[in-house]
């Protein structure tokens, strides 16, 4: 299947890092909202309803969340496990990053043409995924480079298209979080549906 344009991460974005010289204290007297590692890498978009805060002075110059923005978890104990991302669906003002996490802000000339409820399918997708694994390193701790992530290529079809997968992985999405409570069966079922026309959906073929 045709994936439309195909494009390295370098070229439609630039990666930028999260939280810097926090103490202890600092989470437990804040004042901003702030995405926590395990908030990316259990949503495939950032569930902005938290209660994770930091202390942010008036003048502090640190990197803040935008819609549209991918974020990524840069190690695990497992290389699998590695880069697992989540997008900012939502237009939410003043809420920042862990220092374990990094982001790849979109440009503006890409903004139109890749949608953030098609990103948050493609880049959990088992193509997509293949790549960002491949960046990470370590023995004991794998660690992504974010040089090498900024070659990773990813397809943007048509705007229709994006839409078109969209609703179908929402649907699939959907059905596996409102049976949450139900029996692990079902919902691992249900679960591997989803992966499926996920990876099927996003298999896209690089034209030559």
């Amino acid at each position: 299947m045709g994936g439309g344009k195909w494009q390295i991460l370098s070229e439609i974005g630039c990666f930028y890092g999260g939280l810097t010289g926090k103490t202890k204290n600092d989470f437990s007297e804040g004042n901003a909202k702030y995405i926590t590692y395990m908030n990316v890498f259990s949503n495939i978009a950032v569930d902005t309803d938290i209660e994770d805060f930091v202390k942010i002075s008036k003048h502090e110059n640190q990197n803040k969340v935008k819609y549209g923005d991918i974020i990524f978890t840069g190690s695990s104990e497992t290389v699998e496990e590695c880069g697992m991302s989540s997008v900012m669906t939502k237009d939410e003002e003043d809420i920042y990053l862990n220092s374990f996490c990094f982001g790849l802000r979109v440009k503006e000339k890409y903004k139109n043409l890749l949608s953030p409820e098609f990103s948050k399918h493609l880049f959990r997708s088992e193509k997509v995924r293949k790549q960002i694994v491949g960046t990470a390193n370590g023995v004991t701790r794998f660690n992504v480079s974010k040089k090498r992530m900024e070659n990773v290529k990813i397809p943007i079809p048509s705007l229709e298209e994006q839409i078109r997968i969209v609703e179908i992985l929402d649907k699939f999405d959907k059905l596996v979080n409102d049976i949450s409570e139900g029996l692990p069966a079902e919902i691992k079922m249900r679960r591997q549906q989803y992966e499926y026309y996920r990876n099927k959906l996003l298999a896209f073929e690089e034209l030559k």
